[in-house]
C-alpha cells in the first residue's frame, strides 16, 4: 500500500507590477542558445508516467497539481469574463481544464508535449467540450495562429522550458489584443531539501556533486521575462506548497510517477546505492560533520526532517498574469499626475 502524504502549512507572498513598452524583439520561433533540458527524455518520462499500471499510479500523484489547478482556478475566477476557448498549455492529463465549467469557458484546447499524458482519462472528466493536441511548447506558433486566443493557461509545465522568454514571446503572440495568460511554474526553491541533501551526500561519498534537482526560475525574474515578452499589467504571486513524506525515498517514488523526474542534458543516469542512502540520512534528521568524519565518527544535527521521522517536500510555486496590449486598455498614469495625497487617505 503506497504510503499516505500529507499537505502542511503554506506560505504566500505577492508583487505587483504594470509594465508599459512594446514588444519584445526576440524571435518566437528561436531556441535560445543554452540547452538544458533533454525535451526528448522529458517526453519519454511524461509518456512512461502516463501509462505506468494502467495511469493509476499517476493518478495516485497527482495531488500537487490539483492543488496548484484549484489555486489558478481562484485567480482564473478573478477575471470577470467567459471565454469561448481556452488554450490550456502543457495541460498534461488536464487538472486545470476539468475545473472549467461551462460559465467561464465553452471550450478547453489542450496541448501538451506527451501525447499519452493528453488521453490518460476520457472526456467524461470535463464539464466543457475538450479538444487535445499533441504539441511541443517550445514550437506554440507551428501549431496556433498568431492573434488567436482569448485566454491562454499553463499549470506547471513551463518550468521544463528551455527557452522560456521565447515561449512567452510565443504566448504573446497566440494571444488576441487583451488576451489574458494565466500561468503557474515551479520556482527556484521548489525542493531544496532534496537538493541540498543529494548534493552534501554526493560531495562527501564521491568527492563532488552533480545536478540532480532542474534549475529553476525565481520570482523577480518572471516579473522581468514577463515584461521583455510584452506583458502588461502584470501580476506575480509566489505560494508555497509543503508535502510530508515517510522518508526521501517515497518523495522520489512519487516525483518518477509525477514525470517530474530528472531530465536535464548532460545528466547522471544513476546514483550509488551508499550515496542514496547517505541522502536519506541527511534529509532525515541531520548531516555528516566532516572534521570529525575524519576520526571516524559522525555527528548527526537535525536538517529537514520532523520530529516524527517524516521528512517535508517544498514546492515554491510562481503564479504569473499578464495581458497582451490593446489600445483600450487601461493603463497606468504618468508618474506626478496624482491628485490626492497618500498622507490624508492615510491618516
Amino acid at each position: 500500500m503506497k504510503a499516505v502524504r500529507q499537505f502542511t502549512h503554506t506560505s504566500k507572498t505577492r508583487s505587483f507590477a504594470a509594465v508599459a513598452g512594446s514588444a519584445s524583439s526576440v524571435n518566437p520561433y528561436t531556441v535560445g542558445p543554452f540547452q538544458v533540458f533533454d525535451r526528448n527524455a522529458k517526453r519519454l518520462q511524461k509518456d512512461r508516467a502516463a501509462t505506468r499500471d494502467g495511469g493509476e499510479r499517476s493518478r495516485t500523484v497527482d495531488y500537487v497539481r490539483d492543488e496548484i489547478a484549484d489555486r489558478m482556478m481562484e485567480r482564473f475566477l478573478d477575471i470577470k469574463r467567459s471565454f469561448k476557448t481556452v488554450l490550456d498549455l502543457g495541460a498534461g492529463a488536464g487538472h486545470f481544464s476539468r475545473l472549467l465549467e461551462p460559465e467561464n469557458a465553452g471550450k478547453s484546447l489542450m496541448l501538451d508535449l506527451s501525447q499519452k499524458n493528453l488521453q490518460r482519462d476520457g472526456n467524461e472528466e470535463y464539464a466543457i467540450e475538450v479538444e487535445r493536441m499533441q504539441c511541443d511548447e517550445e514550437s506554440l506558433l507551428r501549431v496556433i495562429e498568431p492573434n488567436s486566443q482569448e485566454a491562454v493557461v499553463s499549470c506547471l509545465s513551463l518550468h521544463w522550458a528551455n527557452d522560456l522568454p521565447g515561449v512567452l514571446v510565443q504566448i504573446r503572440e497566440a494571444l488576441k489584443p487583451d488576451g489574458v495568460f494565466l500561468g503557474a511554474l515551479f520556482g527556484g526553491e521548489t525542493l531544496f531539501e532534496l537538493r541540498t541533501s543529494l548534493q552534501l551526500a554526493e560531495n562527501e561519498r564521491e568527492g563532488g556533486i552533480s545536478p540532480h534537482v532542474s534549475p529553476m526560475t525565481g520570482n523577480s525574474d518572471m516579473s522581468n521575462l514577463m515584461g521583455r515578452a510584452g506583458f502588461t499589467l502584470l501580476t506575480v504571486d509566489v505560494d508555497e506548497v509543503k508535502v510530508v513524506y515517510p522518508s526521501m525515498w517515497e518523495l522520489m517514488e512519487d516525483l518518477k510517477d509525477m514525470g517530474e523526474n530528472n531530465a536535464i542534458l548532460g545528466r547522471r543516469h544513476f546514483i550509488h546505492r551508499d550515496t542514496l542512502a547517505a541522502a536519506s540520512a541527511i534529509y532525515k534528521g541531520g548531516r555528516l560533520d566532516y572534521a570529525m568524519f575524519l576520526l571516524s565518527l559522525i555527528v548527526c544535527t537535525e536538517l529537514h526532517g520532523n520530529k516524527d521521522g517524516t521528512v517535508p517536500a517544498t514546492f515554491q510555486v510562481i503564479f504569473v498574469i499578464g495581458w497582451k496590449p490593446a489600445p483600450d486598455q487601461p493603463k497606468p498614469l504618468e508618474r506626478g499626475t496624482g491628485k490626492t495625497n497618500l498622507i490624508d487617505v492615510l491618516s
